[in-house]
């Protein structure tokens, strides 16, 4: 597909463990006790966890770029049962992203997802004022571990998600 073809218009598809499975896991409620199995989060934190609350403020639903986490994974839910977006695109060599392969997905407020280390992401997107989200990563990965790829410098591309 030539960048030119490519659309920038984005309708979000439903989060299932399936469909999210090429770019990390979607965690659900389970009863106490239950003993740990690949349903529970998977993860890569080498260094000291920071588990923390993220206030986010009218971010919208556009992006033009994509960050990654080579080092570690991380984990991004929203408190207060609140609908929200994320795009992805698979793990790559830097600024090699697969246009083709971004996804979008719309994320209920009943889970939590855990990103692969280095899958690309631009989120969490949301048009309400405000949404507070939970945020398992490394204490510093946004100071050692935080690359970027913009869009509209590569490839003069911005996309938009329609839910």
């Amino acid at each position: 597909m030539a960048i030119a073809n490519l659309p920038t218009r984005l309708t979000p598809q439903l989060i299932t463990p399936e469909n999210f499975q090429p770019y990390g896991q979607v965690i659900f409620p389970t009863d106490d006790g239950k003993q740990f199995d690949e349903k529970d989060a998977q993860l890569s934190l080498a260094g000291i966890p920071r588990f923390y609350i993220m206030n986010l403020r009218k971010v919208g639903l556009k992006f033009q770029s994509f960050a990654r986490h080579q080092q570690c994974t991380q984990c991004l839910g929203a408190l207060g049962g609140k609908e929200w977006f994320m795009a992805v695109a698979p793990a790559s060599a830097p600024e090699q992203i697969n246009l083709e392969q971004i996804a979008a997905f719309r994320i209920t407020g009943n889970c939590f997802i855990k990103l692969n280390t280095g899958t690309w992401h631009a989120g969490p997107l949301f048009a309400e004022e405000f949404i507070d989200f939970y945020n398992l990563e490394l204490h510093d990965t946004n100071i050692n571990d935080y690359e970027v790829c913009n869009l509209r410098k590569l490839y003069n591309l911005s996309f938009e998600l329609h839910p």
